[in-house]
């Protein structure tokens, strides 16, 4: 079932990037007098296609990994006299850039729009409070310690835990101190510097932990062992547990919380174990064997029941909320943050300081998508919209056959008054076929390899 989910939210999510990138082309190939003949999402043949009264095919494709606009072009076919003056390469070199930069530019204004939306409806958020630090970890180093919320890193607000591994990622591979904020989360008070020292940051990890590199435990309410959501063909069904049941014991051995039962059943697969389950006031005794699962070639125990949500105390949630006005300026300076952080990682790990394997394809894209899915809109919609960068950074790498390389000919063009010679074109053509495809099958590796 959540393998169905993933390539759904996935279909879902990549057809409305490449529709929305696809359509920034159209929309300025058409403002510049330029004729489109197929308006495709989907590579191959169509599996539905209508044409509008310009002409203009508009269709559906079989391959859901990609799109692309087709204009009137002398270099692809024959073009009539009449039509020549719609044929995208009679245009000028001014329109032509614009035509080729409007697909990456909507990407980055669907994001845009997306963070704006964000902003605005307002989000609940976990404030960044210490849980525990390591001994002789960089955190403990530091001076970080237990019950202190994380108000900065290298000098940004990081109001949530988000902001904070944001911050911790961008500053991977500096061998200079980490410079941290903190402030006692219950009585508040001034904020306190701590230089946290460390050599390489997150180097060469894959993927990188910055938490628990950093030796840092985020803090979390004390989580009872009560079930929420059990699945109906699931061990724990099938023992006649139901959601609001509270494990008391185990074998006769007292649980003092849901991490301490669920390391109970993960050492009982296919064993049976003697629960003493507290509901409506009374308790009573359970036999229970859970079900076999392989994780990393270890065989464990699985029942099928997750655990019933805790509330946070309100002064550990964040409210993130702004007006109409206000949030246009934060929605800015997210898309801006997020894309210098794809440009940065993108840098790094041609210096070597990024694993190539954190290099993600299709098979990661869908199952992130699921699960953001699954968390809730906002999660679904926030990946989303950081997707849309990313896919427009992409298109705007100096690769031939990306929308990038056709700005590097274009730019050229307008720099020494002459086109680039087809010869040349032809042959960063087929130098670009092979990065990318070479590019494609790694993030295909690496994805096989994840699972």
């Amino acid at each position: 079932m959540d393998a169905i989910q993933n390539i759904l939210a996935a279909i879902v999510v990549l057809g409305l990037l490449i529709t929305f990138h696809e359509f920034g082309h159209f929309w300025v190939a058409r403002r510049c007098g330029v004729k489109v003949l197929r308006f495709s999402v989907g590579f191959g043949k169509p599996l539905w296609s209508r044409f509008d009264r310009h002409g203009t095919e508009y269709a559906i494709a079989a391959i859901p990994l990609g799109g692309y606009v087709k204009m009137l072009d002398e270099r692809e076919g024959e073009v009539s006299p009449e039509e020549l003056p719609r044929a995208f390469n009679r245009q000028s070199v001014g329109k032509r850039i614009a035509i080729v930069a409007a697909g990456p530019l909507a990407n980055f204004l669907l994001a845009l729009v997306v963070y704006w939306a964000l902003f605005v409806a307002g989000t609940t958020a976990v404030a960044p409070v210490v849980g525990t630090v390591a001994p002789d970890s960089p955190a403990a180093r530091g001076g970080l310690a237990a019950g202190q919320e994380i108000v900065a890193v290298q000098g940004e607000d990081t109001p949530t835990w988000e902001a904070v591994n944001l911050r911790l990622l961008s500053a991977i591979g500096t061998r200079q101190p980490l410079h941290i904020e903190t402030r006692d989360a219950d009585q508040g008070g001034p904020a306190q510097r701590h230089s946290v020292p460390v050599d390489r940051w997150l180097v060469g990890q894959d993927p990188p932990q910055p938490l628990e590199t950093l030796g840092v435990t985020p803090w979390r309410p004390a989580t009872p062992a009560v079930l929420g959501k059990v699945l109906d063909d699931g061990a724990a069904a099938g023992a006649g547990l139901a959601s609001g049941d509270r494990i008391v014991a185990v074998d006769g051995r007292a649980i003092d919380g849901w991490t301490a039962f669920v390391e109970a059943v993960r050492a009982h697969p296919g064993q049976a174990m003697t629960l003493t389950v507290a509901r409506d006031g009374q308790t009573r005794e359970v036999s229970l064997t859970p079900a076999v699962h392989e994780q990393d070639g270890e065989r464990i125990g699985y029942i099928g029941a997750g655990v019933a949500p805790v509330s946070w105390p309100d002064a550990y949630r964040r409210e993130i909320r702004y007006g109409p006005l206000a949030a246009v300026g934060q929605a800015v300076s997210r898309t801006t943050e997020m894309t210098v952080l794809t440009l940065d990682s993108i840098r790094k790990m041609l210096l070597g300081l990024i694993s190539p394997s954190n290099l993600s394809g299709p098979i990661t894209i869908a199952r992130i998508a699921g699960d953001t899915a699954r968390s809730g809109l906002e999660s679904f919609v926030s990946f989303m919209a950081y997707l849309s960068i990313s896919l427009g950074v992409l298109n705007l790498l100096p690769i031939p056959v990306l929308d990038g390389g056709h700005l590097l000919y274009y730019l050229i063009e307008a720099a020494r008054g002459r086109p680039v010679s087809e010869a040349a074109q032809a042959a960063g053509l087929r130098i670009g076929m092979a990065l990318v495809g070479t590019l494609m099958l790694m993030a295909l590796y690496f994805d096989l390899m994840r699972l």
